[in-house]
């Protein structure tokens, strides 16, 4: 990460008045960044990106090309949108009547570390928790746990996704208990059945 460096904004970019730009964030060609939203430090912000207005991206996120970003969502530390995936806001949009005030938009957070695949679409109002994983191509229409591994239309959990990415593996003479073969992690089902490390 670039820490201390100025944000790299393209000539052909525009960023309203009123946006933040955290230190070492790329802003790449034909985006625009509209009133009051806020980026956080050493984000890449790919070709052709609308973020806002008012939306809080965190640290180190990745918004890879033709990912609209609008108002009503918000992006935690390290969350990664892969390329064409969608955010709606409205949950009943009709053009004769128009909902475009703060108050019709429902919310949607996505939690640190989540991975989101390209042509995703992530319907308005859901949680998604910290390090899920979408697949390519989901149709997310509910929350999603931490940890999860999601995807198909409706988007459906398949298993559990370790920090690092990798689909992790059930322990074969521990019940409840998954394993990460490439990093080593180990996570356990707690009473509530969320997935939650046991190795830290």
């Amino acid at each position: 990460m670039s820490g201390a460096s100025k944000p790299r904004i393209h000539e052909s970019a525009y960023v309203d008045d009123g946006v933040e730009i955290g230190l070492g964030t790329q802003v790449w060609h034909f985006c625009h960044l509209l009133t009051g939203t806020r980026v956080g430090r050493d984000c890449r912000i790919g070709q052709n990106v609308v973020i806002g207005p008012r939306v809080e991206v965190g640290n180190n996120v990745k918004i890879q090309n033709n990912v609209s970003v609008y108002e009503g969502v918000t992006l935690e530390d390290d969350v990664f949108c892969g390329p064409s995936m969608v955010f709606t806001n409205v949950i009943t949009p009709r053009c004769a009547f128009p909902r475009n005030t703060a108050a019709d938009f429902a919310k949607t957070r996505v939690g640190r570390g989540t991975s989101i695949g390209a042509n995703a679409t992530i319907v308005c109002g859901v949680t998604i928790g910290p390090h899920a994983l979408i697949g390519a191509g989901a149709v997310v229409t509910k929350d999603v746990p931490a940890y999860a591994l999601v995807y198909g239309n409706p988007a459906r959990q398949r298993g559990w996704a370790c920090e690092c990415g990798t689909r992790l593996q059930a322990s074969a003479n521990q019940p409840d208990v998954y394993l990460c073969q490439d990093c080593g992690r180990t996570y356990a089902v707690d009473e509530t059945t969320a997935l939650v490390p046991s190795n830290r």
